[in-house]
């Protein structure tokens, strides 16, 4: 089964943003591919998706009132439990626990980063370093660890400032935010680009 499962893209354009400037260099920044091939590397980040909860962008607060805040990633639904995969291939440069996101796993990809908020479990520290783990399984993610493209990194949970189980998927280029939405449609572009998925819903 390809890792990508390519499915719930499909409803992505509802989500999307204007492409700017500096967003489009940092798509045709990511490898020495071409943009038209380089993004079929990439993995869905969420095995049991259920849908996308909210946008990136301005919102009204989930937790109740009237006031609006800047949602800093893309929210994803899954059961609690869903197993998270990375996007790309990396380094892990932060656990963390104590903070809104949750429980959470932060990777640099090159110019990249990207970070997983609200995932099962906690962090702790052994004779390797700090590291996140989900308890149940015995999955543990390092700091400093090198991860491959789709490999499990943890599951999704409700840890952190969350009112439902998801996973919070943020993405960084050269220290600016980018919509993930805009990710996720140039994955499925290549995808098509290349026959590796039908051109029908």
């Amino acid at each position: 089964m390809k890792r990508n499962r390519w499915l719930p893209l499909l409803g992505i354009s509802l989500l999307t943003l204007s492409l700017t400037p500096q967003i489009s260099k940092a798509f045709d920044d990511n490898g020495s591919q071409s943009a038209q091939s380089i993004w079929r590397i990439g993995s869905f980040p969420v095995e049991s998706f259920q849908g996308y909860t909210s946008a990136f962008g301005y919102r009204s607060s989930p937790t109740g009132g009237y006031s609006s805040e800047f949602h800093s990633g893309l929210d994803i639904a899954s059961p609690v439990g869903g197993r998270i995969r990375a996007w790309w291939t990396g380094r892990v440069i932060e656990v963390s626990d104590n903070t809104a996101c949750g429980t959470s796993v932060r990777v640099q990809s090159g110019s990249w980063v990207h970070v997983y908020c609200h995932m099962m479990g906690s962090v702790s520290r052994d004779s390797q370093g700090r590291y996140a783990s989900d308890g149940e399984s015995g999955l543990k993610v390092y700091e400093g660890q090198q991860i491959q493209a789709g490999q499990v990194i943890g599951r999704v949970g409700m840890t952190g400032r969350t009112t439902g189980p998801h996973l919070h998927w943020t993405l960084k280029y050269a220290g600016k935010l980018v919509d993930p939405a805009l990710v996720l449609q140039a994955m499925y572009t290549a995808e098509r680009q290349t026959g590796y998925i039908s051109s029908q819903p």
